[in-house]
């Protein structure tokens, strides 16, 4: 049993998303706005379209505050945005290409980014179906249907081609499968597959090498495999302990490729400082905090489930980001969410978030009546 109370969200977990928004906004303008005005004349071009997909990513958080039924946990809800994302992903592949990848749906002048869809929508199915299977998951027939939805989802993925957000999906999925009790035998025959699957793609195209060998070997052509991370890691370590100031980074000016994107980390580290990427690093160590206690708090298995695979949906992605643009990995297209800019992962993680918060509003029926 378990009561709703309207609005009686986790507030510290609001705060932070507030605050994550508004250094976005800060670091898309300063970072995108040269770019913006050679390309579309309008230096204010990138802040506007993020306000935009951030209104509507909030205007979904507040639309999901209100729901009193745990929609979640619907099988029809949870049926239809798996069959809503896999249409999705599967109309990637008749748009036109987008340099040279399959990785967006357009229609009538908006561009949407199915993948980014994709994690929520997988996170919402495995909280659902571990929590009806509990106790028949350590049969191989109970995870045969899980396994092949996850199996056709990274497939779509990998060949848009998006092997980061693949093995970002893969790695959350894997999670969502051992917190809700696949045991360990099973996981590690997934990831014997897996490995093979992403070995597989991984030869396939030479870039995705030329990114490995650049990261392993960055002095060895600083110009041509290892020039983005190199770019990366001098604008971090030129911003020093305090910055160079707002709007005063150098890199941005057509040194660092994708800035506003994959890199606006490193833009924020050559205008704040190391005191201002450890400021980001801890919002989203606290972000990670209120969103496993929200998961330890739910009154529910599968709310418990989905609380804490939405929030590693968002902790994990920065946590990978971050650890690129410091050349701690290879080079791999995922943003920094709620900060990077791009509306598709923008209006995704804020709807996680909504659901998430409206998670918070759960409450154990005892719990309340002591």
């Amino acid at each position: 049993m378990e009561i709703f109370r309207p609005f009686g969200f986790d507030k510290t977990l609001g705060l932070i998303t507030f605050a994550l928004l508004a250094v976005g906004f800060i670091m898309v303008f300063s970072s995108s706005a040269v770019l913006a005005e050679e390309k579309y004349h309008q230096s204010l071009y990138f802040l506007v379209q993020q306000f935009v997909g951030a209104g509507a990513g909030l205007a979904i958080i507040l639309f999901i505050l209100t729901v009193k039924k745990p929609f979640f946990q619907n099988p029809l809800v949870i049926s239809g945005l798996l069959l809503l994302t896999l249409l999705l992903l599967a109309l990637c592949f008749v748009m036109p290409p987008v340099a040279r990848t399959n990785r967006w749906i357009q229609f009538f002048g908006i561009r949407f980014q199915p993948s980014e869809l994709a994690k929520v929508s997988l996170v919402l199915f495995l909280a659902f179906y571990l929590e009806k299977k509990a106790g028949r998951l350590h049969e191989w027939r109970t995870l045969v249907l899980p396994l092949f939805i996850i199996s056709i989802f990274i497939l779509l993925i990998l060949k848009e081609p998006d092997y980061g957000t693949a093995l970002l999906v893969f790695f959350i999925c894997a999670v969502m499968l051992y917190l809700g009790g696949v045991k360990l035998r099973h996981l590690s025959l997934l990831g014997l597959a897996a490995a093979g699957l992403f070995a597989f793609f991984l030869f396939q195209a030479s870039y995705r090498l030329e990114r490995i060998t650049g990261f392993i070997e960055p002095d060895k052509d600083p110009l041509g495999k290892s020039f983005q991370i190199n770019q990366s890691k001098l604008a971090v370590g030129s911003g020093g302990l305090l910055g160079l100031s707002l709007g005063q980074s150098t890199q941005k000016l057509y040194f660092l490729p994708c800035a506003h994107t994959d890199f606006i980390y490193a833009i924020l580290g050559e205008e704040f400082g190391l005191l201002g990427t450890l400021a980001i690093l801890f919002l989203y160590l606290a972000f990670l905090w209120r969103g496993l206690a929200i998961s330890a708090r739910s009154p529910t298995s599968a709310g418990q489930l989905a609380a804490a695979g939405l929030t590693l949906i968002i902790c994990v992605q920065a946590l990978l980001n971050i650890s690129i643009v410091l050349g701690l990995g290879p080079a791999k297209g995922v943003p920094l969410p709620l900060v990077s800019f791009g509306r598709s992962s923008l209006i995704s993680n804020l709807a996680a978030i909504g659901i998430i918060l409206n998670i918070s509003q759960r409450k154990c029926l005892e719990r309340k009546r002591r």
